[in-house]
């Protein structure tokens, strides 16, 4: 079905956050912020929407930090759970339903649709050998298997994916494989699986995402799920064997339990469930009628599922809809470097707000107007700081003071009646009436970051005004004028308070109370410092905004101004610094005692021959070419002078390195490798490469002069 364009009710989702840790700012600007804000726009909009989510407690990362802390997973899932679903609250996350995928509701709904699948033949049952760790005694899922990728060669691969090239693996796939658990080499044992075979879903999903959702899904989405299918789709096992998760719940599943990536987005259907039994409603219309619009919010690691294989299950089931859209976001730095739950690069959602109290919506904004929608973005506190300062302190909070103060300055805090209307006025009031449908265009395409540019330009228009007309120089000499002036600056401030409620709520329930707006208290949130509405409040909605004659009506009473956003001082902001400083030397410090940070050093590889070593030609060469390969965001595509040829050579790199500062560089070239086509290019050899303490990546590469291309290192 191509896109929905006039939905009965919409069925939002926020990707289900794996309860291994606590929330950072990676989670809420790739996921949940965006997601808040496009779910808070529709509701004031008056849709029907259901915002579900909830704690993922069945991946391997469970086990792996249960096995870590010499804890069982329960343990786990429930400090983590509960120390999430506050975070989300803390930052007006306003799901309607937060559930987990340990519920009794969530077990029966994952377990009724793998039947359903099963007694419909959907699944392939194998006979497959798997990795064994023979020390452990148990098999090894595929987080708990590390090896070299065979694609790109990147000595930490997963047995799901490798994250330096992005490629999708199977754990037997690697190189020189080795159990995480142990340390030891796994060794390969027989056993019984589902697989879901998606080769019979390659048409489908051809028709469905290639043609008709072409056009309005994102480009790096798009992409990326073309180049899984254009690659052709395989049997993914839908089981695997743990004694961590739903239990297979047919004949011959013993001692199995459903494969985490089956049955976590399961969870929003049975979130969905929960949420509906709990406020009366049927929860069926939400993913079964096809004039409901369903979106996923995800991050750009989870395309593949929500895209490839979650709607093939759906395709399967028969009785569900698609999603209409799946935006999903690229990743979020910080200070320049990956963000790292194990090397603490990060910034916890709980520290952040005992540091910064009451202040949730300065980094709501930070994270929105800095959004990683098209490519990764890099968080810095000098940009929280400026974005704090130089627009929500000095333009939208300066302007909304200067209203309300002199509102009540001159008129004891009552709208004044205004005279007669110039042409600026009007002008004026007709750019405050367009803000609704600017706004309400870039979130329905999902530009959240254009979005909160454009709330930030009308409260740049009211501060123009303002500072235009200059009211407390005319106030002096022209008193009607003044009126008019006041009263609309106060239109502006009124349709801030209302339209900035998807990405300022917090802001937005302060401004409405001091204007003595209601509040719709389906968006409210909590706010310990702001002033009662009491009674003969006004009502203004989204689409009131460009409608209404009035927004705060001339004789209505505000209350008493306040400002709604603090300076930051450089010290704050230092002090921030600092302690990211001392977590750098923390990190190299474990390097120094451990040789390694936050990771052992690589074992030693098997051994082998003189004769093994010798089949391997490495030459020294130089980069004469490169540039970014289209699509790919960690390739590039290296022309490279080997002294014997001039040859193209594919490099997962592009997170490390600008084409334009490699130009030039002499590298070491494994030139004898056979060649490999990576998306479509032609890669005739390798680049070595090792990491410095910091994860970064460096060239092995011959620094003394004199040395040409073409020569052998032996």
């Amino acid at each position: 079905m191509a896109q929905n364009t006039s939905p009965s009710r919409y069925t939002i989702t926020a990707a289900l956050p794996y309860t291994n840790g606590p929330i950072h700012i990676g989670h809420l600007a790739g996921v949940y912020v965006p997601a808040d804000i496009y779910t808070r726009y529709l509701r004031l909009k008056g849709n029907d929407v259901a915002f579900v989510c909830g704690s993922d407690e069945h991946g391997v990362a469970i086990s792996m930090k249960a096995k870590k802390e010499g804890v069982t997973p329960t343990e786990i899932i429930d400090k983590y759970h509960g120390i999430i679903k506050k975070s989300f609250v803390d930052f007006g996350i306003s799901f309607d339903n937060y559930s987990r995928t340990s519920a009794k509701v969530h077990h029966d709904t994952a377990s009724e649709f793998f039947k359903k699948m099963y007694e419909q033949g959907d699944f392939i049952e194998e006979e497959t050998e798997q990795l064994y760790d023979d020390e452990a005694a148990q098999f090894l899922a595929d987080r708990f298997v590390i090896g070299t990728c065979p694609r790109c060669g990147h000595e930490e691969a997963y047995g799901d994916q490798c994250e330096n090239c992005g490629s999708s693996l199977n754990a037997t796939d690697l190189i020189n494989p080795k159990s995480t658990i142990t340390g030891t080499v796994p060794t390969l044992k027989k056993t019984k699986h589902w697989f879901l075979p998606l080769d019979r879903y390659e048409g489908f999903l051809k028709k469905w995402i290639l043609e008709e959702h072409k056009s309005d899904w994102k480009p790096n989405v798009y992409g990326q799920c073309k180049s899984w299918i254009d690659e052709g789709l395989k049997p993914r096992a839908v089981t695997r064997d743990l004694d961590w998760g739903i239990p297979v719940p047919v004949k011959g599943g013993e001692g199995k339990v459903l494969y985490v990536w089956f049955d976590a987005p399961i969870g929003y259907i049975s979130s969905t469930k929960e949420w509906a039994e709990r406020e009366g409603k049927d929860w069926e219309p939400y993913w079964k009628d096809e004039s409901t619009k369903l979106v996923h919010f995800i991050g750009k690691d989870n395309i593949v599922f929500h895209c490839i294989i979650f709607p093939s299950m759906l395709e399967a089931n028969g009785d569900y809809i698609l999603p209409d859209n799946v935006p999903a976001n690229e990743f979020l730095n910080l200070e320049g470097n990956k963000l790292s739950t194990s090397k603490n690069w990060a910034v916890w959602l709980h520290e952040y707000l005992e540091e910064f109290p009451d202040m949730q919506d300065v980094l709501r904004y930070t994270l929105t107007a800095n959004a990683p929608e098209t490519k990764d973005n890099d968080f810095t506190w000098k940009d929280f700081q400026s974005r704090n300062n130089n627009e929500l302190v000095a333009i939208f909070g300066n302007f909304v003071n200067r209203v309300t103060v002199l509102t009540h300055k001159y008129y004891d805090g009552v709208v004044p009646a205004p005279a007669e209307f110039s042409e600026t006025d009007l002008e004026t009031l007709k750019a405050l009436k367009d803000y609704p449908g600017i706004l309400g265009n870039s979130l329905e395409r999902y530009r959240f970051r254009e979005g909160s540019q454009e709330l930030m330009n009308l409260a740049r228009l009211g501060n123009k005004y303002l500072a235009d007309a200059e009211p407390w120089k005319l106030i002096k000499t022209d008193e009607e004028r003044v009126k008019t002036i006041m009263y609309v600056a106060l239109q502006i401030a009124t349709g801030l308070a209302v339209l900035s409620e998807p990405f300022l709520p917090f802001t937005s329930t302060k401004l409405k109370k001091i204007l003595r707006v209601a509040q719709n208290d389906k968006d409210s949130v909590r706010s310990s410092t702001s002033t009662p509405l009491g009674t003969g409040s006004v009502e203004t909605t989204w689409d009131g905004v460009a409608t209404a004659e009035a927004l705060l009506p001339a004789g209505h009473t505000i209350n008493k101004s306040e400002l709604l956003f603090r300076k930051i001082e450089d010290k704050e902001i230092q002090q921030q610094l600092d302690k990211l400083e001392a977590t750098k030397k923390i990190n190299a410090s474990t390097t120094l005692s451990t040789g390694a940070m936050d990771k052992e050093v690589a074992p030693q590889k098997d051994t082998i021959t003189f004769d093994d070593f010798s089949k391997l030609d490495m030459r020294v060469g130089t980069i004469i070419e490169a540039e970014k390969m289209p699509k790919a965001d960690k390739l590039l595509v290296l022309k490279v002078d080997t002294g014997l040829d001039t040859r193209t050579i594919v490099s997962g790199i592009a997170n490390s390195f600008k084409p334009e500062d490699i130009v030039g560089k002499k590298v070491t070239v494994v030139a004898n490798l056979a060649p490999r086509k990576l998306r479509g290019v032609e890669s005739q050899g390798m680049i070595l490469m090792t990491e410095d303490k910091d994860g970064k990546l460096v060239f092995v590469n011959p620094d003394e002069e004199n040395v040409s291309n073409g020569e052998t290192i032996n």
